[in-house]
Formats: C-alpha cells, structure tokens, sequence
C-alpha cells in the first residue's frame, strides 16, 4: 500500500519537481519505480525480520515490529499534508495497533501455558531441568 502511495505521488514529476523536492539522487537510481527503502536510504531486506523459533521471543519480537511501525506511521502523519495519503496511512497505523493486539493476546496465552514462575518464560517441553 505504501508502495502504492509512493508511485502515485511520483509517478508524473517534472524535472523541476524532482529538483525542487530532493528526489534527484532516488530518481538517478531508481527513476520513480518504487524501491523499498527506509528513510533513511537503506534498502529493505530480509535482516529486519528476526525469529528465534522461542514462542516467547518471537512473539515480544512481533510485538516490537508492530510498535515501530505505529511509530513510523504516527511520524509520516506528522509530515505529510496530503489528505488522502493521511486516510491511508490512518488506516494502516490502526492495522498496527490491532496486529499489536493480537500478539499480545497471543503472548499472554502462550504465558499462560508455560512455567510463569520464571521471569524468562521456560518452556517446559524444550527445557527439562
């Protein structure tokens, strides 16, 4: 969807536009096809996703991706001036807190189920003391 917005934004710019706007060294690489990066300029690639394959600390994990992408959308709405880019980065900053939910609710379950005497959630079917 953000892709979606971006190449809608970009896709009739001028020369001026494209001057004006500071998009000259991303429109030399990439002209204005969308290239998934942060805003920073790193390219996205598979190293932001972690997995442990430890239900406890992958779902804290999800629960931190959730969280800093609310972040950045909450960021994105603070900057942006375009009405109908806001209504879809409202909508999915509020998938992130619903996602954020769920994880949650998932964590606490899977809490429920596993040794809650330890502060680091044991599992007891991988580790036997």
């Amino acid at each position: 969807m953000v892709g979606t917005i971006v190449h809608q934004l970009t896709r009739n710019l001028n020369e001026q536009q494209i001057q004006e706007g500071n998009f000259g060294a991303y429109f030399i690489d990439h002209t204005t096809g969308v290239y998934p990066s942060a805003a920073a300029g790193y390219p996205f690639n598979a190293a932001s996703m972690q997995v442990k394959g430890d239900t406890i600390c992958d779902l804290t994990e999800d629960l931190a991706a959730e969280q800093k992408a609310r972040v950045v959308y909450d960021n994105i709405l603070r900057v942006c001036d375009d009405p109908d880019v806001k209504d879809v980065i409202r909508f999915l900053r509020e998938r992130e807190v619903v996602h954020f939910q769920r994880f949650g609710e998932g964590l606490r379950l899977a809490k429920e189920r596993m040794d809650e005497k330890n502060i680091y959630f044991i599992n007891p079917s991988f580790d036997a003391n």
